[in-house]
């Protein structure tokens, strides 16, 4: 007993080397920014079309869903403040390889199919408004789309100092698209030109189906607050602070996204957010049907900034899974594999890179957007899961957040209801990501005959990369 006093004395000495200096606000307006992101750029057009102009209401499903995950997070992160999120939880949960694999190649599809998403959505109606007279003019949406994914491929490669600094101004751009739509509300309603019974139509059906029917691209609009765990180390007084910040956070962002739909379904005419199955309908349609004398151009390059922003993680994230995977023995060694000057996984980048342009040139934007859920859904189910196993045997020394049990039971309720809702409404998603869930399993076990066996010990915190 005496022996093992002097660890807990050593931890603290250890957290004050690691300089813990982000308090309550900071820690908040990281969380917002993480969740703030280009989903509500991309979606809302396919939402319309999904839902009808209540489609506002698929974002408080899809919101408090994430909510209630985000429990789950911030229990475990405090639990283990790590930056492994997901892989770590699953892996002291279960201490099972494939299931480490499962949830780590999950959240690689799930970038994958998000970065598809987000070129689809930058080559086409912000990049026609963009181009409109111009030599651009005319050039398919795939063919854009795919240019884009090289151009950051591009940029990745480049280093990710790089690509920080980018996301840092990008962040900042769009932002101020989503103020600009807040205001455009706000004068709309002042001058009386409100349309408020649009926000309360439906489209035919049974209404709970039809509302059911746009959650899970809300759902992906929210996604972006497990980033959370890479800072959990610097936070002070994680334990009291991070539950609040890290919930506080979300629930901010998740409102902004329900007022920004509402004022969408009010300002423009659902026929036209609603155009070609909801690709041609935009946050630009609305800023375009407001009384602001905002350029359309200005506001489309705004918009294309923040897909790119989103894109650009996306891409970054992929990669350096991968190449964590190929360092753990997990899949072929080959990726790996660093640049001589750039240090940067190129291999790795390639791969991902090729794989999200097949998806975007064979796929719409609500199918990759619901393929990216479904992969979300099945790591958020695993993170809820692991909380409740992590409760029956692995203590920590160190006080932590503890969310209720009950919340913890309705995120995995909540994810397996979203997933099935899923599977009945649209059959072809689960092909998908059936069909990219075989090629990590391909490698998985083609590397395990190379090793001939499993790995004999997997190190979580090095499958991020």
């Amino acid at each position: 007993m005496t022996d093992a006093a002097p660890a807990p004395q050593d931890a603290p000495q250890q957290t004050e080397e690691l300089q813990r200096s982000i308090g309550g606000p900071l820690l908040y307006f990281y969380v917002l920014g993480d969740v703030l992101g280009s989903g509500i750029y991309a979606l809302i057009g396919v939402m319309a079309f999904t839902v009808g102009g209540a489609f506002w209401l698929s974002f408080v499903i899809g919101v408090s869903v994430a909510i209630l995950t985000g429990f789950a997070y911030a229990e475990l992160i405090t639990k283990y403040p790590q930056a492994a999120g997901a892989a770590l939880y699953a892996h002291k949960a279960f201490k099972s390889p494939p299931v480490t694999f499962l949830v780590t190649f999950c959240l690689l599809a799930a970038t994958v199919a998000a970065a598809g998403t987000l070129a689809r959505v930058f080559g086409g109606t912000y990049f026609e408004s963009v181009t409109e007279g111009t030599v651009l003019e005319g050039m398919s949406t795939t063919t854009v789309a795919i240019i884009f994914i090289v151009t950051l491929s591009l940029l990745n490669f480049r280093g990710i100092s790089e690509s920080v600094w980018a996301n840092a101004i990008m962040t900042a751009v769009e932002t101020i698209g989503l103020a600009i739509v807040l205001l455009v509300g706000i004068l709309v309603v002042v001058n009386g030109d409100a349309n408020f019974s649009q926000p309360f139509d439906l489209n035919d059906g049974n209404p709970a189906l039809v509302v059911l029917g746009g959650v899970a691209l809300a759902f992906f609009a929210m996604t972006g607050f497990e980033n959370a765990a890479n800072i959990a180390e610097e936070v002070r007084e994680p334990s009291k602070v991070f539950p609040k910040a890290l919930l506080g956070g979300m629930f901010t962002a998740g409102v902004l996204y329900m007022v920004i739909a509402f004022i969408a379904s009010m300002v423009a005419p659902i026929e036209d957010l609603s155009a070609d199955s909801g690709e041609g309908g935009s946050l630009l349609t609305v800023v375009q049907a407001g009384p602001l004398a905002i350029p359309e151009e200005i506001f489309a390059v705004i918009a294309l900034v923040a897909v790119t922003n989103t894109a650009l993680v996306s891409l970054v994230a992929q990669s350096r899974i991968m190449y964590g995977m190929a360092k753990q023995g997990i899949v072929p060694r080959i990726f790996a594999r660093t640049h001589a000057t750039r240090r940067t996984p190129w291999v790795s980048i390639i791969f991902t890179a090729a794989l999200v342009c097949i998806l975007l040139a064979t796929a719409d934007v609500d199918r990759l957007a619901t393929v990216t859920v479904v992969f979300l859904i099945v790591v958020y189910g695993m993170v809820c899961l692991s909380a409740l196993v992590l409760r029956r045997g692995d203590g920590v020394d160190h006080e932590h957040y503890r969310a209720p049990t009950f919340l913890l039971y309705a995120g995995i309720a909540a994810n397996v209801a979203i997933l099935v809702h899923t599977a009945i409404d649209d059959p072809g998603s689960l092909v998908w990501c059936g069909g990219i869930l075989a090629i990590g399993v391909v490698m998985y076990f083609v590397n395990r005959l190379a090793m001939k066996g499993d790995p004999t010990s997997i190190d979580p915190a090095e499958l991020t990369g």
